[in-house]
């Protein structure tokens, strides 16, 4: 819009098939650009029928700026920063380059600073993952564009790569972590894969149809954390004192309820679909948790806790 308002400035009378072949974009584009700088930006735009292109009917003095306030931008500018932690994909540089393009086009609108709040907020993730900026790139366009997808795959417990062929309906970050969710071809289910895992990727150019009834919220509703299962288990944890406050503090799960203990403990409940990821959070926790059911989770955790105590033991 910016060269549309360049061209008009000059007095060139600019045209849609003119401006698509510099642009290199299609004509219903530029003439929707148009529309948009008359009817939104209230631009006195015209089309002249004999120059055969559009021009201005009064003198235009500059191009509108944007009206957004300082809490507007402060918002985008954390989350902006928020992406930070997720380094090495490719959200990165545009989001950096899409505000400071913003601050600049305020002009003395507002008196806002890049570097005081550059200093002032940060985020900070712990254990995140390195990324393969080439990897998240072809996986992303894949995603979007709805093209199968084959690539190696390592699982946490084997000692090789396997080959999957996978149509990706959605690519998403948990706890640091990149996955992308779609159909294994081969197994013929819905699977999930660590991007850090995935090597060698390729994209087919096959194209598929996401099934209208694919839902991340769905998948992910019972699950702890990425990993999903067809169970429904019904998690008790009581926590003392010292870490009752800290749980409160956060949403575990959709489904939590806590209920207040004397001597200021509580009891932590959620409805889960698997019990592995839960298992490792609640044993993180220490002597500060205490699993009261199901029955085989409390069995899994005692079972850790004697290997550990083994594992740990005088000589």
């Amino acid at each position: 819009m910016m060269r549309l308002y360049e061209k008009l400035q000059a007095g060139s009378y600019p045209n849609c098939q003119k401006l698509a072949d510099e642009l290199e974009v299609s004509s219903k584009t530029i003439q929707r650009d148009f529309d948009y700088m008359r009817d939104q930006l209230e631009l006195p735009i015209e089309y002249n029928e004999s120059q055969f292109g559009y021009y201005f009917t009064k003198p235009v003095g500059s191009f509108p700026g944007l009206q957004v306030t300082e809490g507007e931008v402060l918002a985008l500018f954390v989350a902006q920063k928020a992406l930070q932690q997720y380094r090495g994909t490719s959200f990165e540089r545009p989001l950096r380059a899409a505000f400071e393009r913003v601050c600049e086009r305020l002009g003395d609108q507002i008196d806002f600073q890049w570097n005081d709040v550059n200093s002032a907020i940060s985020f900070r993730g712990i254990g995140a993952t390195v990324a393969d900026l080439d990897l998240f790139e072809k996986v992303s366009r894949a995603v979007f564009n709805s093209h199968e997808i084959e690539f190696d795959y390592k699982k946490v417990p084997a000692s090789r790569y396997e080959m999957r062929r996978v149509q990706p309906y959605h690519l998403g970050c948990i706890e640091n972590q990149w996955y992308v969710f779609g159909q294994d071809l081969v197994r013929r289910q819905l699977r999930t894969f660590a991007l850090p895992r995935m090597r060698k990727l390729r994209d087919t150019g096959v194209a598929f149809h996401r099934p209208a009834d694919f839902s991340i919220a769905k998948l992910l509703g019972g699950s702890f954390g990425v990993m999903s299962g067809n169970g429904r288990h019904r998690v008790r944890v009581r926590f003392d004192a010292f870490a009752a406050r800290l749980v409160s503090e956060r949403e575990w799960h959709a489904s939590q309820k806590i209920r207040r203990l004397p001597e200021d403990e509580i009891e932590l409940t959620m409805t889960l679909s698997g019990l592995k990821e839960v298992e490792r959070w609640i044993l993180s926790w220490g002597l500060h948790a205490r699993v009261l059911e199901p029955p085989e989770l409390v069995r899994c955790i005692r079972e850790v806790s004697e290997t550990l105590a083994g594992r740990y033991g005088e000589g």
